[in-house]
């Protein structure tokens, strides 16, 4: 199902339903003047090149509707990330996708002091230059019946690509992800029908666009079903967030642990009660964070597991099926295998392997690089990179990436699953991030940064009746604002960094 003709379809089934509640500029958008923005927007664009077009805006009605005017112009919206190093993102991804023309915002790039770069059209000069005729006209089109809207705006197949979004270049250049309408509408229809999501929700969309979390479960689910949208620029905003729960009631919410965290803190009891469904991922949620939901909003908190390349979701809890500390069933239609990642051979229940994942939803291939695809992607099976396990009743357990495990003394250990143990005897407010460390002389080792200072002696006497000795930490180090990606999640990369920075400055490797 094409993308875009879901939208119309949506659009004239709920005309007079709202959209988008766009909390950052305090507009509200029917879906009957959704679908004539959206064309206004798509005529406009029929102006630039075919082919890719940038989308640089902010979580908003406008980036909503941007993205949906690329494809009906016959456009494919490249999602560029605007919260790290926007000036450098946008030219990125003209270069690696061959494309100029970027819609962005004039008032996002003020906000984020990035200045117009060669091939920038700012939404709001589109917008002053529409006419009454270009609103008389695009109004009129809606009035048609669906099939006849359909044939003044793009077509295509289902195999055609419906975006390009890129992941987050930790390790080299970022890989241009290419996912076709198939990819995304399938997983929708796969995930949503798995834990119930209708057209009567109301979603609280606040993750970026340029990330799947955000481009599926936010955008598109939300128009796909016909869903009021309920839109806030700044995830961080922990209080904002909490406000805008309490006021305009949703009932689904999506987001990542971190982000959780800030609204639990921030939030009055009850503000977060109307949802019936909230999902974390993009990083393992903490039963502590589960625990704090359910006594202070009397909400589940469930977890899922995705990625990119797969639209994203591939295992989610359900309300049905839940449970915590796993990442779920895996969802209708999708397969997962858990190969040794030594012999290839399949694994047996509860032995930790690679995660492959086959189905609908896998993406087309990485843009312009054959390579990198053909090592991704063999015999339709996608290797994420990560490592789990199924239990005895198929759910799914994430036990990290399989660069996040850590070679001790002869041992694999899984340095996420050290974390986890972590956590439990940490108090509330302080977060962590473990990490491995090489030494020449001494071989690899574990350290354990921290938000603030703990008691040591204590803490490891506690990890040792769950952990082996090996997979303790050797030290612990205060980093008082663990650096942060984009998308919630801890930056691994960065943290390991940060600390080879201290040990190396200290002198010493303990």
């Amino acid at each position: 199902m094409l993308l875009h003709q879901q939208f119309v379809r949506m659009a004239k089934k709920h005309a007079k339903k709202l959209a988008v509640i766009d909390k950052t500029t305090g507009k509200n958008v029917t879906y009957s003047r959704a679908l004539i923005g959206a064309m206004i927007l798509s005529s406009k664009f029929q102006k630039y090149d075919k082919g890719f077009i940038g989308i640089m805006i902010p979580t908003s009605a406008g980036g909503a509707l941007a993205t949906v005017g690329a494809l009906m112009s016959g456009r494919i919206p490249v999602m560029i990330n605007y919260s790290t190093g926007a000036e450098a993102n946008a030219k990125y991804a003209q270069r690696k996708c061959k494309f100029k023309t970027v819609i962005t915002s004039k008032a996002l790039l003020e906000k984020i002091n990035c200045p117009v770069i060669d091939g920038m059209v700012l939404i709001e000069d589109i917008m002053d230059g529409v006419t009454t005729g270009d609103k008389l006209k695009a109004a009129l089109m809606t009035k048609l019946p669906v099939n006849m809207i359909f044939n003044t705006i793009h077509k295509g197949n289902e195999d055609d690509t419906a975006a390009i979004l890129f992941t987050s270049g930790s390790e080299k250049d970022p890989k241009a992800v290419q996912l076709t309408h198939r990819n995304i509408s399938s997983n929708i229809e796969n995930f949503g029908s798995y834990i119930n999501i209708s057209e009567s929700d109301i979603l609280l969309a606040n993750l970026v666009f340029y990330h799947i979390f955000g481009l599926t479960v936010n955008l598109w689910v939300s128009f796909y079903y016909g869903m009021t949208m309920v839109t806030y620029a700044n995830p961080l905003d922990f209080q904002t967030i909490s406000n805008i729960a309490r006021d305009e009631k949703p009932t689904l919410m999506v987001g990542t642990p971190s982000f959780f965290w800030g609204y639990l803190q921030k939030s009055e009891p009850g503000d977060f009660k109307t949802l019936r469904l909230m999902v974390a991922g993009a990083d393992k949620c903490p039963d502590t964070l589960r625990e704090g939901f359910m006594k202070k909003h009397g909400v589940t908190l469930l977890e899922g597991y995705g990625a990119t390349e797969t639209s994203p979701v591939i295992s989610v809890n359900s309300l049905e099926f839940n449970r915590p500390g796993s990442t779920g069933k895996v969802i209708p239609n999708i397969q997962v295998r858990i190969e040794n990642f030594e012999t290839g051979e399949l694994c047996k229940t509860r032995e930790v392997g690679k995660i492959l994942v086959k189905g609908d939803s896998v993406m087309k291939g990485y843009y312009d690089d054959p390579d990198l695809t053909a090592k991704a992607l063999v015999n339709g099976w996608y290797d994420t990179g990560d490592m789990g396990f199924f239990d005895e009743d198929g759910y799914l357990w994430h036990a990290g990436r399989f660069k996040r495990f850590a070679k001790v003394g002869g041992e694999m250990v899984s340095l996420v699953k050290v974390e986890n143990i972590l956590e439990k005897f940490l108090p509330i407010e302080v977060s962590c991030c473990v990490v491995e460390v090489m030494d020449e002389k001494k071989g690899s080792y574990i350290v354990a940064t921290v938000s603030k200072e703990v008691n040591k002696t204590e803490i490891l006497r506690k990890m040792l009746t769950e952990l082996p000795i090996i997979a303790l930490p050797r030290q612990f180090i205060v980093i008082n604002e663990l650096p942060m990606m984009s998308t919630g999640k801890i930056d691994f990369r960065s943290v390991t960094r940060l600390v080879q920075e201290i040990l190396s400055a200290s002198g010493s490797d303990l």
